[in-house]
């Protein structure tokens, strides 16, 4: 089975509407949606904005259904000069650039994982690979690399431009790493996919208003495409 997390309904109504036969249930006041997408077994669930949502849902997903895939899908704040709105970034790793205990010596964003101290948390590269495959034959743009994230949304260019300096962004939301350190915790194989929909400056409030629903739809047709192969991956 594979698992779908997006924070916003129009991240993951799409993937709910496609699903064959589904069925709903509620754990730990998470609301899941199983059935079968293109014969694949998934689940899909809408986990809310921030890093203590994306956490509860990953959780309670892994304890109710075990996923042997957890994807985390929607849109990003795109960092850099070559990634633009409506391009796709596959997350090489997560950081959370907000975990900061700095002050006693240990390095931003180290995280401590079931026993293990990490900045950088795991994808699994294999599903990595179909997914970016996928991806070419719907976005013009596809990237691979650091999703930072962090509970805030970013507006400014200089912010942007430290979590490039720092962490090698190329992408900033508020989910992913949470979801991300869940499923390393549990052994569990995970994914990050953002589309593009700002640039993460001064206007990214309101190119995001613009092109979110775009660049979500965007997301949905890729999964919708690549169930199979990430299934037959596992």
């Amino acid at each position: 089975m594979i698992g779908i997390i997006g924070a916003m309904e129009m991240e993951i109504a799409g993937l709910v509407s496609a699903l064959e036969a589904p069925e709903t249930a509620v754990c730990c006041g998470q609301r899941f949606t199983s059935g079968r997408l293109g014969g694949v077994p998934v689940v899909v669930a809408k986990c809310g904005a921030g890093k203590v949502n994306a956490a509860m849902c990953a959780a309670a997903m892994l304890l109710r259904y075990a996923p042997s895939l957890v994807v985390s899908t929607g849109v990003a704040g795109g960092i850099g000069p070559g990634v633009k709105i409506g391009d796709l970034v596959v997350a090489s790793h997560a950081v959370q650039y907000d975990y900061d205990t700095t002050a006693i010596g240990e390095p931003k964003a180290y995280v401590n994982v079931a026993g293990t101290e990490m900045t950088e948390l795991p994808t699994s590269e294999k599903h990595n690979g179909i997914l970016a495959q996928y991806a070419a034959d719907i976005y013009s743009g596809v990237h691979r690399g650091v999703i930072a994230t962090g509970d805030r949304f970013v507006a400014d260019p200089a912010f942007c431009e430290a979590l490039r300096a720092e962490f090698g962004a190329v992408a900033c939301e508020m989910e992913t790493g949470a979801i991300a350190h869940v499923c390393a915790a549990n052994g569990t194989p995970f994914c990050g996919l953002r589309a593009i929909s700002d640039n993460a400056n001064d206007d990214g409030k309101v190119d995001f208003l613009t092109f979110a629903r775009d660049s979500a739809e965007k997301c949905i047709a890729l999964l919708k495409a690549s169930a199979a192969a990430l299934a037959r991956a596992e």
